[in-house]
């Protein structure tokens, strides 16, 4: 099934059950995100991507520069474990895996939960590529798209169950606009895509198709 079929059945169960009230201001946030971001300096197709470490769900350290000496990387930021959309995006990917190791590259998703909430994440969603913890979304900073939630916003997440500071392991608040990215091994970005609505992603087969015009030897 294609990602925005099974986004899209979501989204419309989500409508049919979640009150009106409470859907108009988490649209609002999103507009005014959208209006915010206009204005925004993001990462382009040719770009060179910021280099970064950090740890992932069981602590080990990540490298960017290092996973590009063995090919192409995803990389793809989500907000948390606790996004039903993230969830099924980041499920898509892992279908997707061994079409991903067959062209010699690799996945990294990257959120600012802390690396015991991204093990979780990686357990529930049975995830096998690295799923990295930006704890302070300092990354997400260098690459453009992170952004505080207005006080509305915090206020109707912990009515929902979901207080950021809970997962994250900071009071700031901040979360990634969901972003994929995938960047060659000279470091530079060969595809860019940035989307204010968290409850739009990109195609994962759209990455598969970048990653077969590269000229990767082990993929040959």
């Amino acid at each position: 099934m294609m990602l925005k079929v099974a986004l899209d059945a979501f989204r419309a169960e989500f409508i049919e059950k979640f009150p009106k009230e409470k859907a108009a201001i988490m649209q609002c946030a999103t507009d005014a995100l959208a209006v915010e971001f206009q204005t925004r300096q993001l990462l382009q197709v040719g770009d060179i991507a910021p280099d970064f470490r950090m740890p992932n769900a069981v602590g080990k350290k990540i490298r960017l520069s290092e996973k590009l000496k063995e090919g192409a990387v995803i990389l793809t930021f989500y907000r948390g474990g606790w996004c039903p959309y993230c969830n099924l995006e980041l499920r898509a990917y892992q279908k997707l895996l061994p079409q991903i190791d067959e062209l010699g590259a690799s996945l990294i998703a990257v959120s600012p939960q802390t690396p015991d909430a991204s093990l979780s994440t990686a357990e529930k969603n049975d995830l096998e590529f690295d799923v990295l913890s930006d704890v302070g979304s300092k990354v997400a900073e260098a690459y453009g798209i992170a952004f505080t939630l207005p006080d509305e916003l915090k206020a109707l997440y912990t009515e929902l169950g979901h207080p950021l500071p809970d997962t994250n392991g900071t009071d700031d608040w901040m979360l990634p606009i969901p972003a994929t990215f995938v960047i060659d091994q000279n470091q530079r970005v060969i595809l860019a895509h940035v989307d204010v609505d968290y409850r739009d992603r990109l195609e994962p087969s759209q990455v598969i198709s970048v990653l077969q015009k590269l000229q990767i030897p082990e993929a040959a």
